[in-house]
């Protein structure tokens, strides 16, 4: 077997959370490239059906799930649409989630329970539905088919800055999930997350098409630009497929080098 051969996920089948566009699109076509059929899921159908083309072109099916994906019945209800239509589960990526920037005296209980349940609660969800289901359809353990779980968190929760509190917490809550889900599952399912950096998707446009910003932010990471969705992608194949099959428990940083927030939402001092 070629070190090209074990990126490959041949008549795999995953499903990834918010898949209309941005890193879940991305993730989407490129399990597809690698050989996976995907069940994909957000809120807006007609950004599916664009995802769903994609994946055709690469050769493999889609399955269109448009969801309420904060809901977290509804999310976890992919993962037995997968294995009705595929026979098999093999990869989650829980990629839904997110939550916009606020000061700390607007940042209120209730905000920072739904920044929780949005981007950990669906996770969970999501991984619980599947994982009886991922067991079902081990394949012979000599084909090292072990199952992956992806969780995509953000540099934010493992660094601080103003105006991320919920965000923050939440993201850094679903890295250490993914540490102890991993725990908890192995040997048979590897579960593993990602710490993205800034990627020019919808989200990050608000503020980084403002020149200056966008300045700003490339000038503080060290490779000097914005990461692209599919930077997060490939690292989602990795961590899906059998080049990553002897890693579990971690949490991949793909953010250009950086080590601390390199966009400042210029939020004041409090107020005496």
């Amino acid at each position: 077997m070629s070190i090209l051969d074990r990126f490959r996920l041949t008549d795999h089948v995953a499903v990834v959370t918010g898949a209309g566009r941005g890193i879940g699109a991305a993730s989407s076509v490129a399990l597809a490239e690698a050989g996976a059929d995907v069940v994909i899921s957000s809120r807006t159908e007609e950004q599916l059906k664009q995802v769903a083309q994609r994946v055709e072109a690469a050769g493999r099916r889609a399955v269109v799930v448009p969801a309420n994906l904060a809901h977290t019945e509804d999310v976890a209800a992919l993962a037995q649409a997968a294995f009705d239509e595929f026979g098999r589960l093999d990869v989650v990526v829980n990629n839904v989630g997110g939550t916009i920037p606020n000061a700390f005296l607007d940042t209120d209980v209730a905000y920072l329970e739904e920044a929780f349940h949005f981007n950990v609660s669906t996770a969970h969800a999501l991984s619980r539905a599947a994982v009886p289901l991922m067991l079902k359809s081990l394949g012979d353990p000599e084909e090292h088919r072990q199952k992956s779980i992806v969780s995509i968190s953000s540099m934010m929760g493992r660094t601080a800055d103003r105006g991320f509190l919920a965000y923050g917490t939440a993201k850094a809550a679903l890295a250490h999930w993914s540490r102890l889900a991993a725990t908890d599952l192995a040997p048979r399912i590897r579960v593993n997350g990602i710490y993205v950096g800034s990627v020019m998707t919808s989200a990050l446009e608000f503020v980084a098409g403002v020149p200056e910003i966008k300045e700003q932010m490339e000038g503080k990471t060290p490779l000097g630009r914005i990461g692209e969705a599919e930077d997060i992608a490939a690292a989602v194949v990795y961590l899906s497929s059998r080049a990553g099959q002897y890693v579990t428990g971690k949490m991949l940083e793909v953010d250009g080098g950086i080590q601390y927030s390199n966009l400042d939402l210029n939020l004041p001092d409090l107020a005496p």
